[in-house]
């Protein structure tokens, strides 16, 4: 029976990987098909990124309530039909509020399907399982840019979310049939539900902003900022106040974690929007099909996935300063080649899978230090804010890079995506602990 358990995550897992993929070589065939501008389609991927952070922090609570394997299955649940509903959509408005719906919905699912699987196996199992979960897991993410491009091609950018429907119907029946513990005691406090609101009003007006602005500066752009912004702060104050925030950002007093969540936060701001704005200039700029820039994108998870493997050995022999240095100015090298220079398509897949190797290696061995100095006692509050962080920095890169490309041309958005990374760079220069920077200074 707990082989149930492993292929409904193992499923659902490949659902949510590839949703993150698949969507962004279609992005151009959704904006002509919804008579929206180009740029103004960042709307889809940045109410999901949005949604996503700010729903994962409620996932512990409620499978602390209700229990792991109800969550997940009820998440799960709601992502397919929130699939179904995005391909159904009518217009722009409506396929971002069903997109909103289908990253709360994706922002409980995985850590749900993981607390769900660690309840059904025992700790010195664990390990083994990496085998099941790892290929398809990381198989599922590379692949959707190519299936993303050739489904928006030969059928309807619908189809990009249409595929999930028959996955997660698979899943669906092997957790149904799975064991189900008892639901937990309703444990680990209340949910901070100012916080909720405040979270989501203030990253909601944000990217309404930045979507305003990609589709043409109003003064409802001008007026959301601010006004996000203010509800931001005024969840930063919240969290001061409350026994069990939201978003305990009490942690980042820790200058080690403070260094390793801005510098990841910038990094997938950078990534992200350059994931997003390269796509699209292809498509529009040089009249190439969405297969085409699938194709192109592909690449780079299979750079990210190559990192994973090569990040022990570069930090063993070069030290994790070094590696995540090279990576973040490589990364922002790239970046400015592909914003200058018109390379051909096999120069591009070169480019993209350096892309994901830099970055990957960087990204990772930033997130490993973070860590280091973070308690067992806060270890969960903690991971849950530097992963809410890091897809709140993807939205807003999103966002950032999407209002530049309409306001001064996709080559404006591809330098906006290496500014990020610039600024993780310097995030992880200037926020190193202070023993560290010691240590460094007495050793150069």
């Amino acid at each position: 029976m707990r082989g149930r358990v492993l292929a409904a995550y193992v499923t659902a897992m490949c659902v949510s990987g590839l949703d993150a993929t698949i969507v962004n070589p279609a992005l151009f065939a959704i904006a002509a098909d919804l008579g929206v501008p180009p740029a103004a389609a960042n709307a889809v991927e940045s109410a999901f990124l949005a949604s996503l952070a700010i729903a994962m922090p409620v996932a512990g609570r409620l499978c602390d309530r209700y229990g792991a394997s109800r969550v997940f299955l009820a998440a799960l649940a709601a992502f397919t039909a929130a699939s179904g509903l995005c391909a159904l959509s009518w217009d722009l408005g409506s396929l971002v509020c069903f997109r909103v719906l289908q990253g709360a919905a994706g922002g409980v699912l995985t850590p749900a399907g993981m607390a769900m699987l660690f309840a059904a196996y025992a700790p010195e199992e664990r390990m083994r399982l990496s085998r099941h979960i790892v290929v398809p897991t990381a198989l599922a993410p590379a692949l959707g840019p190519v299936l993303g491009g050739l489904l928006a091609d030969t059928l309807s950018w619908r189809w990009a979310f249409l595929v999930n429907l028959p996955l997660g119907a698979a899943a669906l029946l092997a957790g149904a049939a799975a064991p189900r513990p008892a639901p937990g005691t309703g444990g680990g406090g209340r949910l901070d539900v100012r916080g909720l609101l405040l979270a989501g009003a203030g990253s909601g007006l944000l990217m309404y902003g930045l979507n305003q602005a990609a589709a043409g500066m109003s003064p409802l752009a001008w007026a959301a900022l601010p006004a996000g912004a203010a509800l931001v702060w005024a969840l930063a104050r919240s969290a001061r106040g409350t026994e069990l925030p939201l978003l305990d950002l009490g942690l980042l007093a820790d200058r080690g974690f403070l260094r390793g969540a801005a510098t990841a936060t910038l990094s997938a701001a950078g990534l992200l929007g350059m994931l997003f704005a390269f796509p699209v200039m292809y498509q529009d700029a040089l009249a190439a099909t969405a297969t085409d820039a699938g194709l192109v994108v592909f690449p780079e998870a299979l750079g990210l996935m190559a990192a994973g493997f090569l990040v022990d050995r570069a930090c063993a022999r070069w030290g994790e300063r070094r590696v995540v240095a090279a990576g973040l100015l490589g990364g922002a090298a790239l970046f400015a080649f592909l914003a200058l220079a018109e390379p051909g398509p096999w120069t591009l897949r070169a480019v993209m899978f350096a892309v994901g190797l830099v970055l990957g290696q960087a990204v990772t061995a930033v997130q490993v230090s973070a860590f280091t100095t973070v308690g067992p006692q806060v270890m969960g509050r903690a991971m849950t804010l530097f992963q809410s962080l890091r897809m709140l920095g993807g939205g807003l890169g999103v966002g950032v890079c999407a209002a530049a490309a309409a306001l001064a041309g996709y080559p404006a958005a591809l330098l906006a995506a290496a500014a990020f990374l610039l600024a993780a760079y310097g995030a992880a220069v200037l926020l190193r602990p202070a023993a560290v920077a010691r240590e460094a200074g007495t050793t150069g």
